[in-house]
């Protein structure tokens, strides 16, 4: 008579989470069993931050740009399929609460603009609108895949959050892909400290 393989809880734990997301946490020092429902819901979520934001505070979420420029590459990014020398759009903002003039989330974008149609390029750069609904306004078929998810220190970010910059952020990267070629790649942070309980 044989025994069943015996599973450990951290597997459990993983074999409900998305595999992408299985393999980045793998790789991090991230326990999911440690972060909050609501945390997971943040780093597994194929949907738009913004509206799980705006469902979770019964609150609407403005976008804050910190910066937004078009620079040329040095060298190749891999996960966008691009070389050195490529032309892309760097963006970094803020989703802050309109009531709470709270922040809640840092994210820093490339875009390959010439991978994209010239309604969404304008919006990108006229609108104060985060980039999830842009592209649900331009009816753009998307697809996500999770590259990497880990903890670090907030750093200078820290003042955004009136956090130390010793204490640790979640974050999480992923590209985007529309027709069958990415367009975007996404670092979104958000202290650790964040989103624990009711997250109110």
């Amino acid at each position: 008579m044989t025994s069943e393989p015996s599973v450990s809880p951290e597997g459990d734990a993983l074999e409900l989470l998305r595999i992408d997301l299985q393999q980045s946490l793998r790789q991090s020092a991230i326990d999911p069993r440690n972060l909050s429902a609501f945390q997971r819901i943040l780093l597994t979520t194929d949907g738009t931050v913004t509206e799980i934001l705006e469902a979770w505070f019964v609150e609407s979420m403005r976008v804050v740009k910190l910066f937004q420029d078009f620079i040329e590459i040095g060298a190749p990014i891999p996960h966008l399929e691009t070389g050195p020398g490529a032309r892309v759009l760097l963006r970094k903002i803020l989703l802050r609460g309109k009531c709470s003039h709270k922040n809640y989330l840092h994210a820093e974008s490339i875009i390959l603009p010439d991978r994209l149609d010239e309604r969404l390029r304008q919006g990108l750069l006229a609108a104060q609108k985060p980039l999830g609904q842009l592209m649900i306004e331009d009816r753009l078929e998307t697809f996500r895949e999770i590259l990497s998810c880990r903890l670090e220190p907030a750093r200078e970010l820290g003042e955004y959050f009136d956090i130390a910059k010793e204490e640790l952020m979640i974050l999480r990267t992923y590209r985007i892909f529309a027709g069958q070629r990415p367009i975007l790649l996404i670092t979104e942070r958000f202290p650790e400290s964040y989103f624990h309980g009711d997250g109110r």
